[in-house]
């Protein structure tokens, strides 16, 4: 019997670099709209700029290192930076605070690194690093959630805030901003209050943050959504939640009144995202089995430590780019056995 060949290669890639960037930005989007809803259509304002700056930088790289737009340009890798460093984002930031992040982002941690596939760090992450040192006000500026808005600002007013940098008339910065849950609770442990008493504040739900706890829970579903195909692995996701868990059970048993309970870290600020959506860069982080393992268990106990002990209320970024320098090294640590040795 005679059987017909197809020319090579007869076995196609399953995923290309556009194909699982896309199944990213589709994971996100249940995430983002619990975003809008809770704090208004300023994340819109945040993704849009964003992205313009981060396809602009990328254009203007590629062309000073003489590669070709296509098909770097198309691949959403710069859109994906650009998305997730806006969920990051105070709704109501002004414009030049996207600009500067994707600076860093796009052109600093991405192509001076040698572009996709090269850049030691996870570049949203850099970005985000250092606009909250560089711009702290303007990083603390968060909104309240609807629940306790008397009303979130509108399109028109999120578009003269975010490209002024000042609000309306009509508004005050003490009328629409609230701490986020972290804030309250790092500055009330640090005022010797109790963390009991802490939580009695409106701004906390049943479990987290109020709001935040909607927002973790649907970028955990799309994280399952992308297990499911296959674009990221488990190791890293669970070594992260379950870390986070391990760790904090026993400070909270022994110390509940300074300590929080393992739901308040995992349901406050970005541990969720960064567990399903940015530790697992494959550029920027291990490519061992093991090494997945600690990679997500290092990222957890450097969040749960500049949580407790930093100067920042959320330490995910800090801990993922301090976690992205040792990636090399525990990769090397890490390599499987050599088939028969």
């Amino acid at each position: 019997m005679k059987l017909s060949l197809a020319g090579p290669p007869h076995v196609p890639p399953i995923n290309t670099v556009a194909d699982m960037m896309r199944q990213v930005l589709f994971a996100l989007v249940p995430g983002i709209l619990a975003h809008l809803w809770f704090f208004g259509v300023g994340i819109l304002f945040q993704i849009a700029l964003a992205v313009t700056f981060a396809l602009a930088f990328e254009a203007v790289m590629l062309k000073a290192r003489g590669r070709p737009l296509q098909p770097f340009i198309s691949d959403y890798s710069a859109v994906v930076t650009a998305v997730l460093f806006a969920l990051c984002m105070p709704p109501l930031a002004p414009w030049w605070i996207a600009l500067t992040g994707m600076l860093f982002a796009i052109v600093i941690a991405k192509h001076l690194y040698g572009g996709l596939g090269y850049n030691l760090f996870n570049p949203a992450m850099v970005g985000f690093a250092a606009v909250i040192i560089a711009f702290p006000m303007e990083m603390s500026q968060w909104l309240s959630p609807r629940q306790l808005s008397s009303g979130l600002p509108g399109f028109w007013q999120s578009a003269v805030a975010i490209l002024t940098g000042n609000l309306p008339d009509a508004m005050t910065w003490d009328a629409i901003s609230e701490a986020t849950p972290l804030d309250a609770l790092k500055t009330g442990v640090a005022d010797n209050r109790l963390v009991t008493e802490i939580r009695q504040a409106p701004i906390f739900g049943d479990f987290g943050g109020l709001g935040w706890e909607w927002i973790a829970n649907l970028y955990a579903l799309g994280g399952f959504w992308l297990l499911y195909k296959r674009v990221i692995s488990w190791h890293v996701p669970v070594a992260t939640l379950v870390t986070v868990i391990a760790v904090s059970i026993p400070l909270w048993l022994l110390g509940p009144d300074i300590h929080p309970s393992p739901p308040q870290h995992i349901f406050s600020g970005a541990l969720v995202l960064a567990a399903f959506f940015i530790a697992t860069d494959p550029v920027s982080g291990c490519s061992t089995m093991r090494g997945r393992l600690i990679f997500g268990a290092g990222v957890a106990v450097l969040t749960l430590a500049i949580r407790r002990f930093g100067g920042y209320p959320d330490g995910v970024a800090f801990a993922v780019l301090l976690m992205n320098m040792a990636a090399p090294l525990i990769d090397r640590l890490t390599r499987p056995r050599t088939y028969g040795h």
